[in-house]
């Protein structure tokens, strides 16, 4: 199943159900950036490389245990079959890879779009991890049915960062993560909601003032509810004390 537009980014997904493709990525930004040609996708079906008349993909693990491994001949073919080319990233998906990271997705929005494996079953031969050279990649500490969510997770954080898909290209400038902390909180209309009044300094017309609470409020955030993040500003210029927020006391 392929979306391919000529000359944009280009993401190439190995996986076992290539019918999970486009999914929520054909909707919303994703969806009409694919629509518009701002990049391509294409989901290849790993049992299009299998040999036998079953298709077999997996194979029982080597010193016993449950579940099935994805065997590394069949894996190692279809990476084969997809030619990407050398300078684009190998990536699959793992709970026991490298964290994805703010930084990690604009680099890589920043290249020309990844091959992306989806393991399924207990996992996959580590010899063929090594022989492709895969970059494993995590989403979370916590184990999905495969790498198909994951993957789509990683390809929409992409995608928003590519030129022309976000309406305003500050939209992605002052996000979470995007300078090391929580992003502040947003407020909108009605002026008062149960209540609950959006903060005076957001209504002053003051530009500062309005810049010095957001950047109070995200280091607030960050302190309380990310104090890895917190702690890892050390004391850089992305540590610049504003203004108490009123959770400060």
């Amino acid at each position: 199943m392929s979306f391919v537009r000529q000359g944009t980014w280009r993401a190439t997904v190995l996986t076992l159900f290539p019918g999970m493709f486009p999914g929520p990525l054909g909707a919303s930004l994703a969806g009409r950036a694919l629509a518009g040609g701002l990049w391509e996708l294409e989901a290849r079906d790993i049992r299009a490389a299998a040999t036998d008349r079953h298709r077999s993909v997996d194979d029982t693990p080597a010193g016993g245990g449950p579940g099935m491994v994805l065997r590394p001949d069949v894996l190692a073919t279809a990476i084969d079959l997809a030619a990407v080319a050398p300078d684009r990233p190998r990536l699959v998906m793992s709970p026991r890879g490298r964290p994805l990271t703010q930084s990690r997705v604009a680099e890589l929005a920043a290249g020309p779009g990844p091959l992306i494996v989806c393991g399924r079953f207990e996992g996959i031969d580590q010899r063929v991890i090594d022989a492709r050279g895969l970059e494993e990649v995590s989403v979370g500490d916590y184990v999905l049915s495969g790498g198909e969510i994951a993957a789509m997770v990683l390809l929409d954080a992409c995608v928003r960062l590519l030129p022309g898909v976000m309406g305003k290209p500050e939209s992605g400038t002052e996000e979470s993560f995007s300078s090391g902390l929580l992003e502040y909180p947003q407020y909108t209309r009605p002026q008062l909601f149960e209540g609950r009044p959006i903060p005076e300094v957001l209504l002053s017309g003051d530009h500062a003032k309005v810049a010095a609470w957001r950047r109070g409020e995200a280091e607030t955030l960050t302190r309380t509810r990310r104090p890895d993040l917190w702690a890892a500003l050390g004391d850089g210029p992305g540590r610049q004390k504003g203004p108490k927020s009123a959770t400060d006391g």
